[in-house]
């Protein structure tokens, strides 16, 4: 029974990918039939897309908050290449990613053509990727961006660092702090986090091989990216969701 339900969670999954495969490819002659900038129906095809591709992951889903009603950036810790489906099902989102995403098979490819903006390590291009995501926020459009810079068990968090949240400031667009919580029986979910050297293949198939999860995303106070400098914002959008997550005010460090 067991491996049964895996292969039909994997046939769901893989039809649901074969579907975003054939958006993907037929909106790319669309963007150039048209010659025009399509981001605005990229972003609600994507969230289409993905709220099918959440729905074929073992995940019950629970949302508590207001949904923005303006464009904003959201802030939200990292657990899982999961994240992205649950959040991106939400509102019409982009995503800035490690640019390691994009050389994932399949993966990589859809999350570029979704509009995803990558992102390298060390790079030394921090000003001009914060100019790139100051013209996205003032385009009217939603922006996601996980501070931590990389995943973590769900059991504490690892430094909101600031440096990109210039584009906010600088485009006077507020900040959406965001919780996303796996659980188990009440307790941190160990299947969820994709973190260390796990790989994608490995991780997806014990994901479908495993009992349903819930999943609690929190969708906190907003904050005014006037209020203060962007090391100031991301200790206090970092403060909201440790206290959203662990009922604490001082943030639990990842080592």
């Amino acid at each position: 029974m067991g491996k049964l339900r895996l292969y039909l969670r994997l046939a769901r999954l893989l039809a649901v990918i074969g579907l975003g495969l054939l958006l993907a490819t037929l909106f790319t002659p669309l963007e150039r039939l048209t010659r025009r900038d399509l981001m605005g129906l990229r972003q609600r095809l994507t969230r289409w897309f993905l709220a099918r591709l959440g729905n074929a992951l073992p995940f019950r889903l629970q949302v508590h908050g207001e949904l923005p009603r303006t464009p904003m950036l959201w802030l939200s810790n990292h657990v899982s290449w999961a994240d992205i489906p649950l959040l991106g099902r939400l509102a019409p989102l982009s995503f800035l990613s490690k640019a390691e995403v994009r050389t994932w098979p399949l993966a990589g490819w859809l999350a570029h053509k979704a509009g995803t903006l990558f992102i390298r390590r060390g790079a030394g291009d921090g000003s001009l990727l914060n100019q790139q995501l100051g013209r996205h926020l003032q385009q009217g459009r939603h922006l996601l961006i996980f501070p931590e810079g990389t995943t973590g068990d769900g059991t504490s968090l690892r430094t909101f660092h600031g440096r990109l949240l210039s584009s906010a400031i600088e485009s006077g667009v507020a900040l959406q702090p965001v919780a996303i919580r796996y659980l188990r029986d009440g307790q941190p979910c160990r299947v969820a986090p994709f973190i260390g050297d796990d790989d994608m293949l490995s991780h997806l198939l014990r994901l479908l091989d495993s009992d349903i999860a819930e999943v609690h995303i929190q969708l906190l106070e907003p904050i005014d990216s006037q209020s203060g400098n962007r090391n100031e914002l991301a200790r206090r959008a970092q403060a909201a969701v440790a206290q959203a997550l662990y009922g604490e005010t001082s943030v639990r460090q990842a080592a």
